[in-house]
């Protein structure tokens, strides 16, 4: 009878084990499936260390996952940041784009995701570009959208069928290349025709025997020259004024007299064939300096008398404003048509060759005004009409603005 309520009592105590072994796995299981459960169910002896241990390792897991994210975040935030489009391919779907790239080729990040690039980007060099083998080479590629653009773009591959697509917007850099050319060609042309013509008399000059054709060969090559003396100093000004440090903010210009001392230039050059009038208002001063200014207002002046026929009038005007101060030259010329207003500025660019070169004009003399005008925090505005005169203003504004 005793040896069997052993066995009783034995098979209840191992029971109760079994039952408590299941009731703890049973908890922990639910807690392990409750996800986000803040704290494991309460155990004792090897279950609550090894809960205690879950616990840990579950709690180390959820700060690898955030610190992962927030990596993942800091990574996403700087793609999207960067100057350059950034696409990245899986295959050839978009799985994600930063906006700069968003901009380039006209996408939606998010609602593109998932979408074949080449759908999207319909440009057939794109296309090539992509399903190429090789991409060590950029291309440079316009899109249908936005013509004016032109992009960079390289491919590159990190991975089991993973690409980027980087873009870079080099609009700007082909247009400096464009003027850079277009400057150098303009610089000799301009220095090969005055040179023809000295080289020419030369060659004339040898064998004639007449003294007065001779002086007059020579007058027109002294004539030559000083053209290209003056298109040398222009570009010797103009190299000057975009390498030279910022104008002083220390030293006041006497504009009063600086204007005065301008208008008393254009009637020299007018040599009465114009009426000048200058109106001098003063009560305000620049701060910079006094060289800049006098050859962008001299500029404008000489510009003013070569293009105004004879009997006509050139304004000059030097004025306090309400947000700064402002120099016009309002004169009674040809006038210029509106499309040529906006390029104006540009090196060499002239509206009428011919009339210029007779004028004797370089072709840089808005543009020094422009960059002497920038560098004392002024602009320049243009206003015209065809057959009745232009007027040229600079305002300043800003702390190189002083009143007396």
């Amino acid at each position: 009878m005793d040896g069997e309520w052993g066995w009783i009592l034995a098979i209840a105590l191992l029971a109760g084990i079994v039952l408590y072994h299941e009731r703890n796995a049973r908890a922990i299981n639910r807690w392990l499936d409750g996800g986000d459960a803040a704290d494991p169910p309460r155990t004792f002896g090897v279950w609550d260390r090894l809960h205690a241990k879950l616990h840990q390792d579950r709690k180390a897991a959820r700060q690898r996952e955030a610190e992962l994210a927030r990596s993942n975040e800091r990574w996403r935030a700087a793609a999207r940041a960067l100057p350059e489009g950034v696409v990245l391919l899986e295959g050839e779907r978009i799985d994600w784009a930063n906006d700069t790239a968003a901009e380039h080729w006209g996408l939606d990040a998010a609602r593109d995701a998932g979408t074949p690039i080449a759908h999207l980007v319909r440009v057939p060099e794109f296309v090539e570009y992509l399903s190429a083998a090789e991409h060590a080479r950029p291309l440079v590629v316009s899109l249908p959208h936005a013509p004016a653009r032109v992009l960079s773009v390289q491919v590159v591959s990190y991975g089991e069928g993973r690409r980027l697509v980087l873009s870079r917007d080099i609009t700007q850099f082909r247009q400096v290349e464009r003027m850079r050319r277009e400057f150098v060609a303009n610089v000799s042309h301009e220095l090969r025709t005055p040179l023809t013509v000295i080289t020419g008399f030369l060659e004339t000059l040898r064998d004639e025997r007449d003294a007065g054709q001779a002086s007059r060969y020579i007058g027109f090559m002294e004539e030559q020259a000083r053209r290209m003396e003056r298109l040398v100093e222009d570009l010797l000004t103009l190299s000057s004024l975009e390498s030279a440090p910022p104008p002083p903010l220390d030293e006041a210009i006497d504009m009063s007299a600086l204007v005065e001392r301008v208008a008393a230039e254009a009637q020299a050059l007018s040599n009465g064939r114009h009426r000048i009038v200058l109106d001098n208002r003063g009560g305000v001063d620049l701060l910079g300096s006094e060289k800049e200014i006098s050859s962008a207002f001299g500029n404008l002046v000489s510009n003013a008398v070569r293009y105004t026929p004879q009997g006509g009038e050139v304004r000059v005007r030097w004025s306090a404003t309400p947000d700064g101060a402002q120099f016009d030259v309002e004169d009674t010329g040809i006038g210029i048509a509106p499309e040529h207003l906006p390029r104006l500025t540009e090196r060499f660019y002239r509206v009428d060759r011919g009339r210029s070169r007779e004028s004797g004009g370089t072709g840089l003399g808005l543009a020094i005004v422009k960059h002497a005008l920038a560098r004392h925090g002024g602009m320049l505005d243009i206003a015209s009409t065809v057959g009745e005169g232009s007027r040229f203003s600079a305002r300043f504004e800003g702390a190189r603005v002083r009143a007396r």
